[in-house]
């Protein structure tokens, strides 16, 4: 298969490209608007493969969107490239409508037009997997799971506009045929992870000996989901998931925002003997909540694991410490990414 991956130099992106590459003969043409948080260093290792190819094109720019279906004329296409954090959204919603519903929405245009135009096989194995966020369920009691018949509540700009890219590719099945597929997954955590993100920012700030910042009371629950075991999920979807369906992608691991902290101290401090911060949980410094922060999420991934076999590998004992690890030993990349964003 050539699969067109937007995004792709982004966290989750750039692992699936490298599993692609590794473990499979598929080629993958890799869309990405390097913004921010997406940076080709995360890709070193493939740049050089027959099997990969880099465009960087902007989903909002849809004369591009069509070059790239002409010229490349993938089997597939993999949709990861959003905006994605929910402080951001906050503080600046605009790119979020742009790049998640317009960009969405360009980039469903172009490859029903292309779908359109394909005969016989080409035609009835093509697919486009769209990538979403549980966040678009909204907020959990303490008890319950997010199912993929669970009402869309979306709390933030992020995930509001994250719901609406969800409904245009709804949309475009129903009314149009457009052999789509949806996942909605949990909390992401791994190596090449922007450093706004909660793992990696109380890493960066505990070696520091920075104070590590905690929304209100530290309580929020989430589901964590080792980068690598989505990856695998998303590869598994694109190659057996149904047309027309969704599947909840999760690590069935709830913790909540102070357990997860406390957790990467006892891991720093292990790793860091002769850290003069340590305990590193004594930094932790709880901080004015965000608004319309959500209290709970947690997924219930039993379709996925029932009808395509899929089930996280990775502990989040296991993963956490090889995160830890990989930002001990990549201090320059973080430094590098931090530098060139230029979000204030």
């Amino acid at each position: 298969m050539k699969i067109l991956i937007t995004g792709g130099a982004g966290f989750i992106g750039s692992t699936v490209i490298h599993q692609y590459i590794k473990f499979t003969q598929h080629e993958v043409i890799n869309l990405d608007a390097l913004t921010y948080a997406g940076n080709l260093e995360s890709l070193a290792e493939v740049s050089d493969n027959v099997r990969y190819i880099f465009e960087q094109i902007d989903i909002r720019n849809r004369k591009e969107l069509t070059r790239i279906f002409e010229q490349h004329q993938p089997d597939a296409v993999m949709h990861l490239a959003a905006e994605s954090h929910v402080d951001r959204s906050i503080d600046g919603p605009a790119d979020f409508i742009q790049t998640n519903i317009i960009g969405t929405y360009n980039l469903l245009e172009a490859a029903r037009e292309y779908w359109d135009a394909l005969q016989g096989m080409e035609k009835d194995c093509f697919r486009f997997l769209h990538i979403s966020t549980d966040e678009v369920y909204g907020d959990l009691n303490e008890t319950g799971y997010f199912t993929e018949d669970s009402p869309y509540n979306p709390s933030s700009p992020y995930s509001a506009s994250k719901a609406s890219s969800d409904h245009l590719v709804r949309a475009w099945y129903r009314t149009y045929g457009f052999p789509v597929v949806i996942t909605n997954c949990s909390n992401n955590y791994g190596p090449y992870q922007f450093p706004e993100k909660l793992i990696p920012t109380v890493i960066l700030s505990a070696v520091q000996g920075g104070p590590i910042p905690v929304y209100g009371n530290g309580k929020q629950v989430r589901d964590w989901l080792y980068v690598d075991d989505h990856a695998a999920a998303l590869r598994q979807v694109l190659e057996k998931g149904e047309t027309g369906e969704t599947y909840n992608i999760g690590g069935d691991c709830e913790k909540s925002n102070l357990e997860v902290v406390n957790k990467i101290c006892e891991v720093l401090d292990e790793l860091l003997p002769e850290s003069p911060y340590k305990p590193h949980n004594s930094l932790i410094s709880l901080v004015t909540d965000r608004p319309g922060h959500d209290v709970r999420y947690a997924i219930d991934a039993s379709k996925i694991a029932e009808k395509l076999g899929w089930s996280p590998r990775q502990s989040f004992e296991s993963g956490l410490a090889k995160t830890v690890a990989w930002y001990l030993g990549n201090t320059e990349w973080c430094q590098r990414v931090q530098r060139d964003d230029s979000y204030a």
